[in-house]
């Protein structure tokens, strides 16, 4: 009798330490600025499917790596990958990072390097000199993201000028919001306009049809003041981010100060970022937090698209809380930046040292910028520069690079003539830009928008114009955040300056010389990606396909 009631007192234990381990999500794993991180393949289950995933150190999110400013990255990245259906080749963006006099580790595989190969490792060095924020880190070769590897990046400042407005801003607030697939990428991107297959907040979430597996719980105090950092690290959808019952006060947009916005609901693009400051002045209760893809049919059934706010105190059980219709929407063009607002040139449309005009369409699902898509050279183009190509002429793949002077003001328009599947989150490399004009708005601002590094050009008919200074010699990509439409040709390389590169960046590390000899001695098997049965299985979900094309596109050193 004594032992059944032990065995029944025991039972009850691990019962209640299961559900106290589950009232809040467990504390993120946090890196330096200086570290190894090793990339390989684990199955996981984020939202209760299991699947193989390319992942930094076996998690879901990367490991969230941090730094204060002015600290100088050293970063060594060690593949690992094994998994025959996923690429086994990697490279790593630090997304934001201006990467000013080290362009070639910018991370962008046929651009600024070759490819990191299986069973090698590549050591990222780079300072981020007066850069302060939020950011993120991911592959940055073919769509291998969409596989798993994303990470959150955040500088802090000691002296943030808005540090009154919030007590709290540590790894615990940092929320990451991604979409989740359980096809592999090499599959999917063989497909016209793949679907996810569920969205995930701090690397939890539910898919329809489910299992009601865990989500995440970001616990607050009442009382206090929060500054939440916002990473949208997704492969494709947008997201409508919010709190019931709680507005939040915009701080901070892709890095970059702002003056502060309030709102209730704010709708974050792939690769944006943004700071939030959460006041915590509610009953002590479990309140929904919202991200809301879109994508057909989303929903919060089940608590899909979901996670939970938690006040200390409040009962371990789901929130009650109820969506209601936004008061205090956001709008970009609402967006101010704080710090030496203006942009830069001579204000009024037209009137910068260089005005470009690209225009976007699709065919057959394919992307074109000024009626060129992008296919990716197999010479990364930093080292045809540095090789002696100085000329568009001279420089690969035709058509798709832009060559610009040094110290120029460039205003840039893009217009979506016809491309589905918007809006288009547009990032360029190497620079934040001053948005004179945001997507569906009809005025323009030269003399305090928002500056960022990634701006939305909208929805067929809608066009959006930036401002930058190319200040920063080297090719650095401009392109759709969106991975399967960069897949898909909407892309473009921003030559600066290709006379000044090979000495800004002077010197290359001696390993980076050696990324492409290794490489170009690749078999396929060592290259991964499912070879032919990646597109027979993606023509088993779809007649929906591109032809085939297999990636990468065969080595000519």
């Amino acid at each position: 009798m004594f032992t059944a009631i032990l065995i029944a007192s025991l039972v009850s234990l691990i019962n209640a330490a299961s559900i106290v381990s589950r009232s809040q999500s467990p504390p993120p794993a946090v890196l330096g600025p200086q570290t190894t991180i090793t990339v390989g393949n684990k199955v996981i289950a984020p939202d209760g499917f299991d699947r193989s995933a390319t992942l930094v150190n076996g998690i879901f999110p990367g490991p969230l790596i941090t730094a204060q400013k002015g600290d100088t990255f050293a970063i060594e990245v060690v593949n690992e990958l094994v998994d025959e259906t996923m690429f086994k080749s990697t490279s790593i963006h630090w997304h934001g990072i201006y990467q000013n006099g080290t362009n070639y580790a910018d991370g962008v595989s046929f651009v600024t390097q070759c490819p990191i190969a299986q069973n090698h490792s590549f050591l990222y060095t780079f300072s981020a000199t007066d850069q302060t924020g939020t950011y993120w880190y991911h592959s940055h070769y073919s769509v291998q993201y969409c596989d798993g590897l994303r990470g959150a990046l955040v500088i802090y400042d000691p002296d943030d000028p808005l540090a009154y407005m919030y007590d709290v801003d540590d790894a615990s607030t940092v929320i990451t919001l991604s979409d989740w697939y359980h096809v592999v990428a090499p599959v999917l991107r063989n497909i016209i306009g793949p679907g996810f297959d569920s969205s995930l907040i701090n690397g939890l979430g539910r898919y329809a049809g489910g299992p009601a597996s865990e989500l995440a719980v970001i616990s607050v105090e009442q009382g206090k003041r929060y500054r939440m950092r916002l990473v949208a690290m997704s492969c494709d959808p947008s997201f409508a981010f919010s709190i019931d019952g709680h507005n939040f006060t915009i701080i901070e947009a892709d890095g970059l100060l702002t003056e502060p916005l309030v709102v209730d609901k704010l709708d974050i693009l792939a690769g944006q970022r943004y700071s939030v400051v959460l006041i915590a002045d509610k009953p002590v209760d479990n309140y929904w937090m919202r991200s809301l893809p879109n994508s057909a049919n989303a929903s919060f059934v089940g608590g899909m698209n979901s996670a939970i706010l938690r006040y200390q105190g409040a009962p371990l059980v789901d929130p009650t809380t109820v969506n209601t219709t936004s008061q205090e929407p956001f709008a970009e063009s609402n967006l101010h930046t704080l710090i030496n607002p203006g942009a830069p040139g001579i204000p009024g449309y037209g009137n910068a040292d260089i005005n470009l005009n690209f225009q976007v369409n699709n065919a057959s699902g394919f992307f074109y910028l000024n009626g060129v898509s992008y296919k990716p050279p197999t010479v990364p183009v930093l080292l045809q520069i540095l090789s002696g190509a100085q000329e568009p002429s001279q420089l690969l793949p035709n058509g798709s690079i832009v060559v610009l002077e040094a110290n120029k003001v460039v205003e840039l328009t893009l217009s979506i003539v016809t491309g589905p599947g918007g809006p288009h989150p547009i990032h360029l490399h190497g620079h934040a830009f001053d948005v004179v004009q945001s997507a569906g708005s009809s005025t323009f601002n030269y003399v305090n928008p928002v500056r960022r590094d990634v701006v939305s050009a909208g929805n067929a008919g809608q066009q959006m114009v930036i401002r930058w200074t190319t200040d920063n010699s080297g090719p650095w990509f401009l392109h759709c955040h969106i991975d399967w439409h960069l897949d898909a040709g909407f892309a473009v390389v921003m030559a600066e300056s290709p006379s000044d590169t090979a000495a800004h960046i002077n010197p290359v590390p001696q390993d980076w010389d050696e990324l492409c000899p290794i490489y170009y001695n690749l078999t396929p098997s060592q290259l991964g990606g499912g070879g032919t049965s990646a597109y027979a299985e993606a023509a088993s979900i779809t007649t929906l396909l591109f032809p085939p094309s297999p990636f990468p596109p065969p080595p000519s050193p």
